[in-house]
C-alpha cells in the first residue's frame, strides 16, 4: 500500500480561494439537496481549560472513488502565543476499500478555503447584485478568507471591520486594502459595520450575542459563521423575525450548533419554520434573493462534504503535478 503524504506547501500549490474551489464546493451542496450524500454527526472534543475546540467532520458522497476524514482544532488565544488559531489535517480514503490514499498536512488551509468559500456561495445567492460595501465583524484568519472570496462573486469597493484587538485590525486593514485593492474602514462598532454595509460577515468566537435586530436594513445579507458550536453566538434570536430569507448549510446541524439553534431555544424558530438548505440554492430547487430590498442571512456551521470536496481537489491536483512523499 501507498500513502501520499503532502505538506501545506504543496498544498497550496495544489489548491486556492479560485473558481475551481468555489465549483467543487458547490457541487457538494448540491449533492446534499439532492440526496446523494452521507454524512456522520460531528465529534467535537472541547479543551475548556485552554478555551479550545477539536472537531472531526467527513462525509461520503456516492458514487466517488474517495472521501475524506477531517481533524480541525480553533483555539483562539493562540495568536498571544504567536501560533495560528486554527489547525488540522485530512486524511482521503478509498471508497472502494477503505484503506488511506493520502495525508493531508494543510495545517487547517483547506479548511480555511472551504469555509472562505461557503461564504461566497451564500453571497452568489443572496447578496445583492449591486455590493459598493462589504464589512466584516472579526479580524482573524477566517475573517481574511471571508473576505477574500467575497470577491469571487461580489466586486465591492470599500470594507468595514471591526475587531476588538487594535493591533489585529490594524494589520488586517493593511493587508486586506492591499490584497483587495479595496478602501478599508476601521469601524468603531459592529453596529456600523452592519448599517454601512450591504453584505456583513460575522467571523467571531463569541459566546455572547452582539448583533441587534434594530441595526437591519432593507437590502442587506448577513453570512454568520463564528457559531458552530452550542455555546457561541454572534446573532440576538430576535434578528430572524426581521428577515425575509433564512438559509443554512443543513438543518440539522445548525438546529444544534448554529444561531439558529438559540433562535430555536427562543421560540423564534421552529422545525416547521421554513429555513432553506444553501444545496436547495444551488441545486435550483429553491429560489434565493428576489428582490433588492430583501434582507437575507446565512448560518454556517461547516458540513463535512466540504471536507471531502476540497480534499479531493487538492489531492487530484498533487498527483497530476507529481507533489508529495510517497510511502
Amino acid at each position: 500500500m501507498t500513502i501520499t503524504i503532502l505538506n501545506e506547501a504543496e498544498i497550496r500549490e495544489c489548491v486556492r480561494l479560485d473558481e475551481a474551489a468555489f465549483e467543487v464546493v458547490t457541487e457538494g451542496f448540491t449533492k446534499i439537496a439532492k440526496g446523494e450524500v452521507t454524512i456522520p454527526p460531528i465529534m467535537r472534543i472541547d479543551i475548556d481549560e485552554h478555551h479550545g475546540e477539536v472537531d472531526v467532520k467527513s462525509a461520503y458522497v456516492h458514487g466517488l472513488d474517495s472521501f475524506a476524514i477531517k481533524i480541525a482544532s480553533g483555539f483562539p488565544e493562540n495568536h498571544k502565543r504567536g501560533l495560528p488559531t486554527g489547525s488540522g489535517m485530512m486524511v482521503v480514503i478509498s471508497a472502494q476499500t477503505g484503506r488511506p490514499q493520502a495525508v493531508l498536512l494543510d495545517n487547517g488551509y483547506l479548511t480555511d478555503v472551504r469555509t472562505g468559500i461557503a461564504g461566497a456561495i451564500a453571497a452568489q445567492y443572496l447578496a445583492p447584485k449591486s455590493v459598493q460595501n462589504a464589512g466584516v465583524i472579526g479580524s482573524g484568519v477566517q475573517a481574511r478568507y471571508q473576505m477574500s472570496a467575497l470577491k469571487l462573486v461580489r466586486d465591492y469597493q470599500k470594507l468595514f471591520v471591526y475587531g476588538i484587538e487594535p493591533e489585529q485590525v490594524e494589520q488586517y486593514s493593511q493587508e486586506m486594502g492591499e490584497l483587495l485593492n479595496v478602501d478599508v474602514v476601521q469601524a468603531e462598532t459592529p453596529e456600523m459595520v452592519v448599517r454601512e454595509c450591504q453584505v456583513v460577515v460575522t467571523s467571531t468566537p463569541s459566546r455572547e450575542a452582539y448583533l441587534q435586530a434594530d441595526w437591519l436594513h432593507p437590502g442587506l445579507h448577513i453570512t454568520c459563521m463564528g457559531s458552530d458550536a452550542e455555546h457561541k453566538q454572534e446573532i440576538y434570536p430576535q434578528v430572524f423575525q426581521h428577515v425575509d430569507l433564512i438559509v443554512c448549510d443543513r438543518r440539522s446541524q445548525v438546529f444544534r450548533l448554529g444561531e439558529l439553534h438559540h433562535a430555536k431555544e427562543a421560540g423564534i424558530i421552529t422545525d416547521e419554520s421554513e429555513v432553506i438548505e444553501l444545496g436547495e440554492l444551488t441545486a435550483g430547487i429553491k429560489p434565493g434573493r428576489q428582490k433588492d430590498d430583501q434582507i437575507t442571512i446565512c448560518d454556517l456551521t461547516g458540513v463535512g462534504v466540504q471536507d471531502t470536496q476540497i480534499a479531493r481537489l487538492a489531492y487530484q491536483e498533487a498527483v497530476s503535478k507529481g507533489l508529495g512523499l510517497k510511502i
